[in-house]
C-alpha cells in the first residue's frame, strides 16, 4: 500500500513530460486528497496547476470531465485543461494533468469570515452552474465548500476537483459523508440532480453552524428537526426541505426558489421593538458585513432578473 506521502515533493522540483515534453517547476503544494495531490507550477512563463494522481483511472476521468466542460458556451464551470502526460520519478511513472491556476479562497473559508447571508449568493451561482454540468450529462458527486473557489478580487465562484464527477444515471464513486444523502439514509448514490442538489443544502446547514457533525440513529428526523431550530435558516426552511427530501427536478428549479426566499427576506416587516434593543448590541464589524452582503445580493437579484430570468 503506497503512503499518504508518496506524492509529495519539495519546491524546485522539476517535472518532465514523457510524451510531450513540457517541463514544470514545482512552487508550492496546493492541497492533497484521496485521489492526489496538486501543486502550484510554472510551465514557461505561466502559473498552472499540476495534478499528481494516486489512481491513474481517477484521473482519466477526470480529464475527460475537463475536456467536456471546454466545450460548453458560457462562463467556464472550472479550470481548463492544458496538459497530461507522465512522468518518470525515481523509478516509478506518476500519471498528472496541468490545468488553469485559479486564484481565489475556498468557499469553506469564505463561509468562516463572511456572514452567513453570503452563502445565499454563492448557492445561487453555484445552482446556476450546476444546472450546466447536469445538462451537460454529469453531477458533481463530491460537492462541498473545499471543492469550490471563489476568485480573487471578485465574487465570482468556479468547481474545482472533477475526480468525483460521474455520468448521470451511474453510481457516485468519491463523496464526503457529512454532504451525501446515502449516508443520512436520505437517498441513493446513483447520479441524478438530485444528489449534487442535497449537497448543496448541506452547505448552507454548515454554513449556518459554521461545521459538520455526525448522523444520529435517525438522519432524516435530525436534520429536519435542525433546520427547524435553526434562526438562521428560517427563510430558507422550505428550499432546504425539499432539497434534502430529493424533490427538486433541476438545480434550475431550486435555483428559482431560493431566489424567491431571499426577494421575501429583503421584503419582511421591521423588527419588533422587543429585537430591536438586541439588535442595537451587534458589533459594528457585523453590521458592515451584513450592509455589504445585503449589497451585493441585491446587486446580484438584478442581475439575474436583467439577464437570467
Amino acid at each position: 500500500m503506497k503512503s499518504r506521502d508518496d506524492l509529495l515533493f519539495p519546491p524546485g522540483t522539476q517535472l518532465l513530460g514523457k510524451w510531450h515534453g513540457r517541463r514544470y517547476r514545482i512552487i508550492r503544494r496546493l492541497g492533497s486528497g484521496s485521489q492526489g495531490t496538486v501543486y502550484l507550477a510554472r510551465e514557461g512563463g505561466r502559473k498552472v496547476a499540476v495534478k499528481m494522481a494516486k489512481d491513474r483511472a481517477s484521473l482519466t476521468s477526470e480529464i475527460n470531465v475537463l475536456k467536456n466542460l471546454d466545450q460548453l458556451l458560457g462562463e467556464p464551470l472550472g479550470p481548463s485543461l492544458f496538459d497530461s502526460d507522465d512522468w518518470a520519478a525515481g523509478g516509478r511513472t506518476i500519471s498528472f494533468c496541468a490545468m488553469e491556476y485559479l486564484n481565489g479562497e475556498s468557499l469553506a473559508a469564505a463561509m468562516r469570515r463572511k456572514a452567513f447571508d453570503w452563502t445565499a449568493v454563492y448557492m445561487l451561482q453555484l445552482l446556476k452552474d450546476l444546472d450546466r454540468l447536469h445538462r451537460a450529462g454529469y453531477i458533481f458527486g463530491d460537492l462541498k465548500p473545499e471543492n469550490i473557489i471563489l476568485l480573487f478580487p471578485g465574487h465570482t465562484i468556479r468547481c474545482l476537483d472533477f475526480g468525483g464527477a460521474t455520468r448521470i444515471g451511474r453510481s457516485v464513486r468519491e463523496y464526503t459523508a457529512f454532504y451525501d444523502r446515502g449516508y443520512w439514509g436520505l437517498g441513493t448514490r446513483k447520479a441524478e440532480p438530485g444528489y449534487d442538489l442535497f449537497a448543496c443544502g448541506m452547505m448552507m446547514i454548515y454554513a449556518a453552524l459554521g461545521r459538520e457533525f455526525e448522523k444520529s440513529d435517525d438522519g432524516r428526523r435530525q436534520l429536519f428537526q435542525l433546520i427547524q431550530a435553526q434562526s438562521r435558516l428560517a427563510p430558507y426552511r422550505l428550499v432546504l426541505a425539499r432539497a434534502i427530501s430529493g424533490e427538486y427536478v433541476s438545480a434550475d428549479q431550486m435555483r428559482r426558489e431560493l431566489l424567491r426566499c431571499i426577494m421575501d427576506k429583503k421584503t419582511e416587516p421591521a423588527m419588533s421593538g422587543r429585537y430591536q434593543s438586541k439588535a442595537k448590541k451587534e458589533t459594528g464589524q457585523w453590521v458592515r458585513a451584513w450592509f455589504a452582503a445585503s449589497l451585493i445580493m441585491t446587486a446580484y437579484i438584478l442581475f439575474v432578473y436583467v439577464y437570467m430570468m
